[in-house]
């Protein structure tokens, strides 16, 4: 079977099942409560939004997981924040495959390379069973080069631009 059916297979056959099985409600409210926290530390924005399946026409034009966040990094205006420092986290769990878009402004000091460094982390512990672990990790380094790059100060107005809590689809 080639390689483009079977992955329509499987996002045919899946559905929101496999999201509540690799995230418990109290995985998501924690994941929601480590984005507040690393936020309130610097004038970045982040969001983690994590999609089971893609919907079938999409599946079928073969729309890849990049595809798919950087629809999603636009239709959630993660690209609309004061200092271009939105980052999106992007689960697709049928493919198993994660992508991190960001926002020009934080784009351009943090390299490419840091950010793939930043998925394949994630992808490892996705491969452990270790969801809630690897996308709490990838928060944690996110926040961190927001932290070196965008800090918060006294200073400095910290409004919460996007909602905190993870977007499931």
């Amino acid at each position: 079977m080639n390689m483009q059916l079977k992955r329509c297979f499987k996002h045919f056959f899946g559905g929101p099942w496999q999201v509540r099985r690799a995230f418990s409600r109290g995985c998501l409210a924690r994941i929601e409560a480590a984005i507040a926290e690393s936020e309130r530390s610097h004038l970045g924005e982040l969001r983690f939004v994590v999609e089971a399946v893609l919907p079938w026409p999409m599946a079928l034009r073969g729309m890849t997981a990049r595809e798919r966040a950087v629809q999603l990094f636009s239709e959630l205006r993660v690209w609309d924040t004061e200092h271009n420092s939105g980052v999106l986290i992007y689960l697709l769990l049928a493919d198993r495959d994660i992508e991190i878009v960001a926002d020009r402004g934080i784009d351009r000091v943090v390299g490419a390379g840091q950010w793939q460094a930043i998925c394949s982390e994630i992808e490892a512990a996705l491969r452990e069973g270790r969801y809630g672990y690897g996308v709490m990790q990838g928060i944690a380094r996110i926040g961190a080069l927001q932290q070196r790059h965008y800090p918060a100060t006294a200073a400095t107005s910290n409004p919460n631009e996007l909602s905190d809590a993870p977007l499931v689809l």
